[in-house]
Order: C-alpha cells, then sequence, then structure tokens
C-alpha cells in the first residue's frame, strides 16, 4: 500500500484539514493567545504539509501538523510576547449595567489571573489552557505535545501550585 501517496490526494488531504483544523487552531491559540495569529499559523502548517505530502507518512501527519505549528510559533515568539503584553494591558469593557463594587472586584480578580498565567513558563501555561479551558485530557495533551504523560501531568501540577500561591480563591 503506497500511504506515503495518499496524503497528496485532495480528497484525503481535504478530510485531514477538516478533520484536525479545529484541534490545531485551538492548540495554536493557546501557544500565541491571538486568534488571528493562531489561524495564520495553522495556514502555514498545513501549506508545508501540501508542500511536503509526499515526503510525509500519512500515519504521522497528525504528529507534522503539531510539531510544524509548534515549530512556526517559536519562529515568531518575540512577537507574539509583544501582542500578549498588549492584550493584558487592554482595559476590560464592562457593557451591563452591574454594581461598580462588582465589576472592580471582578477587574481586579482578571488582572491577578492573567499575571498569575503569566508568570507561568510556556509549556505550563500550554498545559494549563488545553486542560482547563478545552477540556483536554493528560494523554490527549501529551500526544499534541509529542511527551510524555508524565510531563504533563508535572506541568499541570506546578502550573497549579504557580497559580495557588498568586491567587487565594484557586
Amino acid at each position: 500500500m503506497r500511504n506515503d501517496k495518499k496524503l497528496c490526494e485532495d480528497s484525503y488531504f481535504n478530510n485531514f484539514y477538516l478533520e484536525y483544523i479545529q484541534q490545531a487552531s485551538n492548540f495554536a491559540y493557546y501557544k500565541c493567545g491571538d486568534k488571528d495569529t493562531a489561524l495564520d499559523l495553522v495556514q502555514d502548517a498545513f501549506s508545508k504539509i501540501w508542500e511536503n505530502c509526499s515526503k510525509i507518512d500519512f500515519t504521522k501527519a497528525k504528529t507534522y501538523l503539531f510539531t510544524t505549528v509548534n515549530n512556526l510559533f517559536l519562529n515568531k515568539i518575540k512577537h507574539e510576547k509583544v501582542v500578549m503584553e498588549y492584550a493584558k494591558a487592554a482595559p476590560y469593557l464592562d457593557i451591563n449595567n452591574q454594581n461598580p463594587e462588582y465589576i472592580l472586584e471582578e477587574e481586579e480578580f482578571k488582572a491577578k489571573l492573567q499575571n498569575a498565567i503569566s508568570l507561568l513558563t510556556d509549556k505550563q501555561r500550554e498545559v494549563f489552557l488545553l486542560n482547563r479551558i478545552e477540556g483536554k485530557k493528560y494523554r490527549e495533551i501529551a500526544e499534541m505535545l509529542g511527551v510524555s504523560q508524565k510531563a504533563v501531568e508535572k506541568r499541570m501540577s506546578l502550573a497549579l501550585t504557580i497559580l495557588r500561591e498568586k491567587i487565594d480563591i484557586l
């Protein structure tokens, strides 16, 4: 069976794209924190896969996709840190008519949470967001990142320890 040729077939590539676009987009978003940049990273990754389709074993295409997204992110990390700092500094606008004291407390909590999350290493933040926001299991995260499940567990444990220290509520 010619497995390496399947990825180059339009129908297979389209199915591969549709199956993994959302996961790859979420992964990229958690890496960089910006939806537009995440979409750019994912589209670039799929383009690279298409360009190299004859060299990629189709059974490893998913791993190749996530590795490519990660590598593209690492190439842009300096720029992404600037984007994330700007996003953290942007004021929160509440359009609801809520009690000003509640809004102030919410603002303070959000600032504390953002600050605490920013203190995490990239790897800890990534695992924390994938698990707590995306609802991914440690096994799934390990597969996406190409690390052991124990490594994911350790990153999550360290992340939670830091967050507990910085935010009394967690």
